[in-house]
């Protein structure tokens, strides 16, 4: 028996060297290729740590062990005319969610003094709907300021397709980034949304980006796109060299009108997270909504490649105890940091 023991450990794969090499060309400045992000995705479960180890790399260079957590308010819940596949809040969808008209000032308000007090840096006020009216942007104006000015948190708004004046007006009134997601491949994105395209996406991150304001986008994945399309999105953020990029698992939610898809590894889940973490070695990597349902009880092995989580609730889902967050950071060994991410 001993023999066979040793046998195996003399025959055993070692893959480190591959995905260390990899990573110090990533931190040389070489951009990530299509068939390298392919072979992430594609690596063997013998490779993960290995993988993982590589991501880690990437993510201590640039953010250490510190982890930023961010707060969401779903400010206006369903009523939105777009058809997302994915979204309980479409107009397609017949999910049972609450559905109201935009938050107050003061409701709005009260939200940014939770985040706080959960140990956020980022307060995310999200808005469902195309595109934001002329009150609904006079309601975020008037509240912003007043919560930077209570709290000192780095605001996050997600209001839909913006133009160069309405992301003007974000950046005036004193938000930091504005998050509009990509979601997936330009390819695979008819598949998912026929009421506005994939390139009515990219002009919102332009007119973004020509604001001043810092860009949040990421996607979500197990949509039922491929191998080929997470890569095509990764590099995609890449190329527009997104400050901040959530990374959602989907979560299926009865009356949307995406078709039930294959269930999604836990490993395959920290491979995708390596994957954007190489793709985009700067950004702000955000395990964002499905990490609980899964990742399960790998959690947190993906703060080895992401540097961020959503504290809380999502937008019309459930998260887990944000103690339960606290804990896993401690436990980890990293710091969950309560300062401006602005320039990292």
């Amino acid at each position: 028996m001993k023999d066979v023991i040793e046998d195996r450990l003399i025959e055993a794969p070692r893959f480190s060297g591959r995905w260390q090499e990899l990573a110090n060309r990533v931190l040389e400045g070489h951009r990530l290729t299509e068939s390298e992000g392919l072979a992430i995705l594609r690596s063997g479960d013998e490779e993960l740590l290995d993988v993982l180890a590589a991501a880690y790399r990437i993510r201590y260079h640039w953010h250490g062990n510190r982890v930023i957590l961010n707060f969401l308010m779903n400010a206006k819940s369903g009523r939105c005319a777009e058809d997302c596949a994915y979204c309980s809040q479409a107009g397609t969808a017949t999910s049972d969610i609450p559905r109201y008209s935009m938050l107050d000032s003061d409701e709005i308000f009260a939200g940014a003094r939770e985040a706080a007090e959960r140990h956020a840096a980022t307060y995310c006020i999200v808005i469902a709907r195309r595109s934001p009216t002329a009150t609904e942007l006079d309601r975020i104006a008037d509240v912003v300021p007043r919560i930077k000015a209570a709290f000192g948190l780095n605001i996050c708004t997600s209001v839909g397709l913006l133009n160069s004046e309405q992301a003007a007006r974000l950046k005036a009134c004193g938000v930091d980034r504005v998050n509009h997601n990509l979601n997936t491949s330009r390819r695979f994105y008819p598949e998912i949304c026929s009421t506005h395209s994939y390139d009515d996406r990219v002009e919102t991150l332009r007119a973004v980006r020509d604001a001043g304001l810092d860009v949040c986008s990421g996607g979500i994945i197990g949509m039922g796109e491929t191998d080929q399309d997470v890569v095509d999105l990764a590099l995609q953020l890449g190329a527009l060299e997104a400050e901040s990029v959530p990374v959602n698992f989907l979560i299926p939610i009865k009356g949307t009108r995406l078709k039930p898809q294959p269930l999604m590894s836990p490993r395959h889940c920290l491979r995708v997270l390596a994957l954007f973490r190489l793709a985009n070695p700067k950004c702000e990597l955000r395990i964002a909504a499905g990490r609980e349902l899964r990742l399960g009880s790998l959690q947190p092995l993906g703060l080895y490649a992401a540097n961020s989580l959503f504290v809380g609730d999502y937008l019309t889902t459930k998260g887990q105890p944000p103690q339960e967050d606290y804990q896993m950071i401690e436990d980890l060994g990293f710091e969950a940091v309560i300062e401006s991410s602005n320039g990292e």
